[in-house]
């Protein structure tokens, strides 16, 4: 489990297929505090590490989750985001998140106002995931609140801090990120379906 609140950026130094498996080999700064089989989040799918060297960690994910998510067009020298898993007893800042990821998104537009920035995302509503006002969401392993809530985008706002320690500075509008619904929406939207 995660809270979404994201503690490092990493850089992607090697990419290696393997059959249906791609192994990713990311340098950063919480390397020298990991341990094999530890999960971290990138860019908000959850990955075991396999492997650890000098800075560099590697991580492998399934052809199911690249089908699911973003990291299959991930390129040497891209940055991802990194959370390690929450720590049971310590302050939950972000929300509750999985690290399972729903669905992807592409980044529809970018306006600073005021100091922040509004990003919209576009998805397809035909996965059935939605979202609320004033509702969770993780965009790239990132906890947020929906701030315009619609049948198939949603837009949030972004702070500087935010903006400056995540990969949101290095959005543009065509960006595919990952996304992860709200769990209890998720069970919410399930069970009406299951009425229906």
């Amino acid at each position: 489990m995660f809270t979404g609140i994201i503690e490092t950026l990493g850089k992607v130094e090697k990419l290696e297929k393997e059959d249906g498996n791609l192994h990713i080999t990311v340098s950063s700064s919480i390397t020298q505090e990991l341990k094999i089989d530890q999960s971290v989040s990138h860019n908000g799918v959850c990955l075991t590490v396999v492997a650890i060297q000098d800075d560099s960690y590697t991580v492998t994910a399934i052809e199911e989750t690249l089908d699911k998510s973003s990291l299959g067009t991930l390129k040497v020298g891209d940055i991802v985001n990194l959370e390690r898993a929450m720590l049971l007893g310590a302050r939950l800042d972000g929300h509750i998140v999985q690290g399972h990821v729903d669905q992807t998104a592409v980044c529809a537009s970018i306006d600073q106002k005021d100091g922040s920035w509004f990003f919209t995302f576009q998805y397809d509503p035909k996965l059935n995931n939605i979202t609320i006002e004033k509702g969770s969401i993780t965009v790239d392993g990132v906890s947020l609140t929906v701030v315009d809530s619609k049948k198939d985008s949603f837009s949030v706002a972004i702070i500087p801090y935010t903006y400056e320690h995540t990969r949101f500075h290095t959005y543009k509008e065509g960006t595919v990120v990952n996304l992860e619904f709200d769990v209890v929406g998720k069970y919410v939207a399930r069970l009406m379906d299951l009425r229906s």
